[in-house]
């Protein structure tokens, strides 16, 4: 998962493209990169670590240009090395492109072999952004031939990428001395939405991957992008659009909704604020009918992610709600932490409980969802530790038992307590006295519920169905390969790459 932003403007964007990669931080904590354009000039920063860390005032000054896009990376695909693999990447032909991209090709090996042999493009990373992006430089090279651009140019290489690329991706891209693009794979499965704003010298426009970078710098979210379209919008502030893909079928990812997203976004016309709190009630409503003499004193979330839910759940209980653990708000989310022995450390540093809300009670602990296993098993230990009498635990989202390829850098499948274990056995691996999961049909219809038009989603770590239709087992023993612990490599990569391109 990661998090892009675009914007062109009449003033400056520098400032406003920090701001909203700060807005986006929970996307990716990895690496920041910024690409800004001043007339024919390039100019770009990428560096590991958050946003704050990533530029300082001297790189700011350096980002000139009333049109640039943002980048923040949580490895999905591609190696360790960070500097490297750190986007926006760029090509200088055809006009110069830089692109930002979050998702996961699924072909992007298969990609990188027709690349070199067919259309002579070298790729310097294992990173699938950088595949995708020389698939659309070579793409729009072969429409644009003609003397003067035409942004049906950028739809025909769209619509190329769309034929050529599987899985799931949204892309905002920039041309330079030209404008801003962004895309959306033809099934919507990453999310990407635009947004306006009226200044003084005219509109300017953003896109993003969630609503909150938009309102939050003082845009109007107009709408987002449909699956399978791309949206042009000039150095001029001229706005084109056009569905570039033969076939489409919006089915967001509902781990946006689960655990990704801010509450505060609004995604695909779903609050996610609002789906939370269903999933509270519905997770409610199936402990009443599955413990209905459930000895329960109070419910205690796992903060963040699962505040909500737990909270809309005590309420539908009628059972006591309370914060029990203080979260340290320096350390990452710990599913996508490198490696288990980091994960273990993490979770003792990030939480730490409130003994007065544990000692005597029966607690029931809420998360919004259960990986590795990691978190949970020293959750309730901790909760033991300071004196609770039993430690139940409750999952917002169904047991995650599959790899997400569109994404989302889920660890193998051996490495996923749920995989091809019962909830029983679940339980006990954690060490709690009772463990209860949503089930999937509620969890989609806590989305629906707030737009009954969508009819499909993207549910593969839950169910093992992946939309695309191009993932099989061969796909998957690969992809146990690449993301197992045991065959990654944990060495932090310090380099920094500052680039100015004229």
């Amino acid at each position: 998962m990661c998090g892009i932003i675009g914007i062109v403007g009449h003033e400056p964007v520098n400032q406003q493209i920090y701001d909203g990669l700060t807005l986006l931080q929970h996307r990716g904590q990895d690496a920041a990169g910024m690409a800004t354009c001043d007339g024919r000039k390039l100019f770009m920063r990428k560096a590991p670590g958050l946003v704050r860390e990533a530029f300082r005032t001297s790189h700011m000054m350096r980002l000139q240009g009333t049109m640039g896009i943002g980048h923040l990376r949580y490895p999905t695909a591609g190696g360790s090395r960070i500097s490297a693999e750190a986007q926006p990447f760029y090509v200088n032909s055809p006009f110069g492109i830089v692109l930002a991209h979050n998702g996961n090709l699924t072909n992007a090996e298969s990609l990188q072999s027709e690349l070199y042999r067919t259309d002579r493009r070298h790729i310097n990373t294992s990173s699938d952004s950088e595949v995708l992006l020389n698939v659309f430089a070579h793409e729009l090279q072969r429409a644009a031939q003609s003397d003067k651009f035409d942004p049906q140019h950028l739809f025909e290489a769209v619509s190329a990428v769309h034929r050529r690329c599987a899985g799931g991706y949204a892309v905002i891209s920039m041309l330079v001395g030209r404008g801003v693009v962004g895309f959306r794979d033809p099934y919507g499965i990453r999310p990407i939405i635009l947004g306006k704003r009226e200044s003084d010298k005219g509109v300017e426009y953003i896109m993003a991957s969630e609503s909150v970078a938009l309102t939050g710098l003082g845009f109007e979210p107009v709408r987002d992008l449909e699956p399978g379209e791309a949206v042009y919008i000039s150095q001029d502030g001229e706005i084109h659009s056009q569905q570039c893909a033969e076939k489409m079928q919006l089915s967001p990812c509902i781990f946006e909704y689960v655990y990704f997203a801010r509450p505060d976004s609004v995604i695909d016309k779903v609050s996610v604020y609002s789906s939370r709190l269903a999933m509270g009630r519905k997770l409610a409503a199936k402990i009443q009918r599955e413990w209905p003499d459930n000895d329960i004193d109070v419910v205690i979330p796992i903060p963040d992610t699962s505040n909500t839910s737990a909270l809309e759940l005590a309420m539908s209980l009628g059972v006591k709600y309370r914060e029990g653990f203080v979260k340290n708000r320096y350390i990452g989310r710990t599913f996508i932490m490198p490696g288990q022995t980091m994960r273990r450390n993490a979770v003792r540093q990030k939480l730490n409980p409130i003994g007065t809300e544990f000692k005597g009670l029966n607690v029931l602990l809420v998360d919004d969802s259960i990986v590795r296993g990691t978190t949970s098993e020293q959750i309730v230990e901790m909760a033991r530790e300071v004196g609770a009498a039993k430690v139940y635990m409750a999952s917002a989202a169904p047991p995650v038992s599959y790899p997400n390829v569109y994404g989302i850098d889920m660890p193998a499948a051996k490495e996923l307590i749920a995989h091809e274990k019962s909830v029983e056995e679940i339980r006990q691996a954690i060490g709690a006295d009772g463990l209860i999961y949503q089930d999937l049909d509620d969890l989609i219809d806590c989305v629906r519920e707030l737009r009954p038009s969508l009819d499909e989603f993207e549910t593969s770590c839950f169910n093992g169905s992946y939309i695309t239709g191009d993932v099989d087992a061969t796909y998957l023993d690969k992809l146990q390969t690449a993301r197992a612990d045991a065959n990654k490599n944990f060495n932090s990569d310090e380099e920094m790459v500052d680039v100015g391109v004229q």
